[in-house]
């Protein structure tokens, strides 16, 4: 029975599936950014989170272990110098997966994982919507209303020849006169 044992084993045994989640978190580490299939990415997500937090305290002790995951001594030298600069005030999502297209031959479903800090383009959105203008507090209540939408509109209530009560707006009071 397989009772409790919920993580994919993307179709490889046990060796070939942490070699292969090891090979990947490498290149996640040295190249920021990878493009491989989204079951590929939640698994290597699973993987690599906890070796980034590790990464936040550099002692002997976390860069074995984060060797022993990795087994590539550059991709945890720049694990523990750039990526864990950029990461030590984030409480934690330090990858981002964002779907791209299904692949041609099996149409498998494609994505690009990257580095949350290391995306230039997103930082600088960020930075401009911050930067600009200050917006005030969306409420369902409506909030302040501005002086032209807080006029009402003044209705003319005329009577018609069957007693009947019909609201028109001064324009158009004007108009049938």
């Amino acid at each position: 029975m397989r009772h409790g044992k919920k993580f994919n084993h993307l179709g490889r045994k046990k060796g070939h599936r942490e070699a292969m989640l090891s090979n990947m978190a490498s290149s996640l580490i040295l190249h920021k950014r990878i493009f491989t299939t989204t079951a590929k990415a939640k698994a290597l997500r699973v993987y690599v989170e906890p070796l980034i937090t590790k990464s936040k305290e550099d002692s002997t002790h976390s860069r074995r272990v984060v060797f022993s995951y990795l087994q590539n001594k550059e991709s945890v030298r720049e694990l523990f110098s750039t990526v864990a600069e950029k990461v030590a005030d984030r409480p934690g999502g330090y990858t981002r997966i964002l779907k791209t297209h299904n692949r041609q031959g099996d149409n498998a479903e494609m994505c690009m994982m990257e580095l949350v800090d290391f995306n230039e383009a997103m930082l600088e959105q960020k930075v401009s919507k911050k930067s600009g203008a200050t917006k005030s507090k969306r409420t369902r209540r409506g909030g302040k209303k501005t002086e032209a939408a807080a006029k009402p509109v003044e209705a003319v209530v005329e009577e018609t020849t069957d007693n009947a009560p019909e609201a028109t707006t001064e324009a158009e009071g004007d108009a049938k006169e």
